[in-house]
């Protein structure tokens, strides 16, 4: 569901894919070709999100606040993976934030990283760009591959895709993304 909350509605353009489950509340702003999925809630009711262009938000993601204090400001072709938690940070252009990681308060992702599955990024880290992050805390592991940043744009090329599929279902036959075998 879209809420309205103390006069702040969220705000998007006609090609944001939001799943019928989801729930967007408060000063909440997506950008062009993004895709909110499957019981996410991004709840923007004591201080602003920011989501940019092609932006996807898997299933079952949490992104939520601090109370005045810290927004939550994600870029471009961001993918954030299913379950992960996202709290009063800022993630810059062309992340991956693997399946069930989370990233607190006041950290910078900065572009162009990979945040390993099940990583917990602390409050105030910042993370450069360039490197896969691994581990609870969230440490460096090694320097990104041509092939892996470039898989990062990929996986929100995919996501838009996704989502146009979504957002026409009506007019396909057949599902495009999966060939089914007998």
């Amino acid at each position: 569901m879209i809420y309205e909350f103390i006069d702040k509605k969220p705000d998007y353009p006609d090609s944001v894919f939001v799943a019928p489950s989801a729930d967007i509340i408060g000063d909440v702003s997506i950008g062009e070709e993004s895709s909110i999925w499957f019981n996410v809630t991004i709840r923007g009711d004591v201080n602003w999100i920011q989501i940019g262009d092609r932006s996807n938000i898997q299933d079952n993601v949490c992104i939520h606040v601090m109370n005045q204090t810290g927004p939550t400001e994600i870029g471009d072709d961001v993918t954030i993976g299913h379950n992960a938690m996202i709290h009063g940070c800022t993630i810059h252009d062309r992340a991956l934030i693997g399946i069930h990681a989370t990233v607190l308060d006041k950290a910078i992702i900065e572009s162009d990283v990979i945040i390993a599955a099940g990583s917990l990024v602390p409050p105030g880290k910042r993370l450069e760009s360039g490197y896969m992050y691994m581990g609870t805390p969230a440490e460096k592991k090694r320097e990104l591959t041509d092939d892996e940043i470039k898989s990062i744009q990929e996986h929100s090329d995919n996501y838009v895709k996704y989502a146009r599929a979504y957002m026409q279902k009506d007019t396909y036959d057949a599902n495009p993304f999966y060939d089914a075998k007998n």
